[in-house]
């Protein structure tokens, strides 16, 4: 080899002092796209908490035709939205780079709140407003898919049980901050103020949406100006950029695409939807099941779901540190079997037991024919509390105490982000980086990542 030949762009023959200077600064700005792709998840999880215990209080408000069964829809609504926005931006970051995806997503999101807090201003069908303003937060959601991917993308094998507990902490925290800052501003209270230039109203149910569209924009600038491409192998290396090919490696790719365990791809995303239905099912539930059960207004219920799902994050935080400690000991499918054990116990507290019953809504008799309390209630300022007199479950089934469940929380809390990091872990570790030396192959493990996506969305 000729001198000429030599040159510092050879990695071997690279001077010490120059490559570990280009190693340090490359690392840097790996972690600090890492942290921004955290960030994105902390805003999605608080995207969808902010808003959720006041879901169905601010449905009854705007439209009193709105039943519990529409609430499901409304819920189903947003991770329809993902559902239908994850392949489509899992591909389009096949072939772009993430920021593009990402800016586009969050554009859509901070639109899509902005609606939501508008939903009140027309005359009629208020429901199918809210219905649909969430469907477009969820579908702006679906970027969840490219953050995942990126991450486990830009950390080598080591470091990716470490970065997928701090993503699921991160999102923990959304959980934490969503709820908390729902229960803040629950204290405008329902009137609130009117903005008149831009006809808003600005109160405990539209100010949560207008945060999330703020922390929305801040989020842009820094995918915009902070976010850089990376992707490294299971050692840590880097490895070329998308749509690079090399004739060299198709032996390896090859082997690469034989060596995927499909039975454990298929396995991981069964589990990822039990977990991820055992969240939806209880933050849907938790708002109308306290009102009906416990009788309380709603003012009442978005101040204290958002107080009790506050705590269960703080706890959640606990628990990814514990998790982190315990997979290194135990390995990460035994946490995974106690997190879903605790689970089980969770809901199995939950039961109704006794033979006290809830409180029933008043209602009317008006010519041999019931008015309900909350039409009852419309010339009064009382605001009807219980269970609805329509709802004949509540009869007979006994009634859910106070401490049955605030247990139930506690333990949900400990087994839910055991099992959301584990189980993503488990599948990141199967699956590996995206390999992008070949495109192909790039598709083919982002594809699966983002059916894992789906089988999040498709619980509800």
């Amino acid at each position: 080899m000729s001198p000429s030949d030599c040159d510092d762009t050879t990695p071997v023959l690279r001077d010490d002092a120059s490559s570990d200077d280009f190693q340090d600064e490359d690392y840097k700005t790996r972690w600090r796209s890492i942290r921004v792709m955290y960030f994105n998840m902390f805003l999605s999880s608080v995207g969808f908490t902010i808003v959720i215990t006041s879901l169905w209080p601010y449905l009854q408000k705007v439209d009193a035709s709105a039943s519990a069964s529409f609430l499901g829809w409304v819920v189903a609504a947003y991770s329809l939205g993902q559902m239908l926005a994850s392949p489509i931006f899992g591909l389009w970051s096949n072939y772009r780079p993430s920021r593009e995806p990402l800016v586009c997503s969050i554009i859509i999101n901070l639109s899509a709140n902005i609606y939501y807090a508008y939903a009140y201003l027309p005359t009629t069908h208020n429901k199918f407003h809210i219905l649909v303003s969430r469907a477009f937060v969820g579908f702006g959601a679906g970027n969840v898919a490219v953050v995942r991917s990126y991450v486990a993308g830009a950390t080598s094998l080591k470091e990716r049980t470490g970065a997928m507990a701090n993503m699921s902490a991160c999102q923990a925290l959304g959980f934490i901050l969503g709820p908390a800052l729902q229960a803040g501003l629950s204290f405008i209270g329902e009137q609130g103020v009117v903005v008149q230039g831009i006809d808003l109203q600005l109160n405990m149910y539209t100010a949560p949406a207008l945060l999330a569209t703020a922390f929305g924009f801040i989020n842009i600038l820094l995918v915009v100006l902070v976010l850089r491409e990376h992707h490294v192998d299971d050692h840590g290396r880097h490895i070329e950029a998308i749509n690079y090919t090399s004739e060299d490696r198709d032996d390896v790719i090859e082997e690469r695409e034989e060596s995927l365990d499909q039975v454990a791809v298929v396995t991981s995303n069964v589990l990822f939807f039990i977990v991820m239905f055992i969240f939806a099912v209880f933050e849907t539930i938790a708002t109308p099941l306290s009102m009906d059960m416990f009788a309380w207004t709603r003012k009442e219920a978005v101040l204290y779901n958002g107080l009790i799902i506050c705590g269960i994050g703080f706890e959640s935080i606990l628990v990814f540190l514990v998790v982190k400690a315990a997979s290194q000991r135990v390995g990460d499918r035994p946490v995974l079997l106690a997190g879903l054990a605790v689970i089980f116990c969770g809901f199995f507290i939950l039961l109704p037991w006794g033979n006290q019953y809830p409180k029933i809504q008043w209602a009317d008799l008006r010519n041999n024919s019931l008015v309900s309390g909350m039409s009852a209630a419309s010339n009064s300022s009382v605001e009807p509390t219980g269970c609805p007199y329509e709802q004949t479950w509540c009869q007979y089934t006994p009634a859910i105490h106070l401490a049955q469940y605030i247990s139930s929380d506690i333990l949900i809390g400990v087994g839910y982000p055991a099992c959301n990091v584990m189980s993503y872990t488990l599948y990141s570790k199967i699956l590996g980086p995206r390999p992008q030396e070949d495109d192909s192959v790039t598709r083919h493990d982002s594809h699966w990542r983002d059916y894992n996506t789906l089988c999040c969305c498709c619980c509800l």
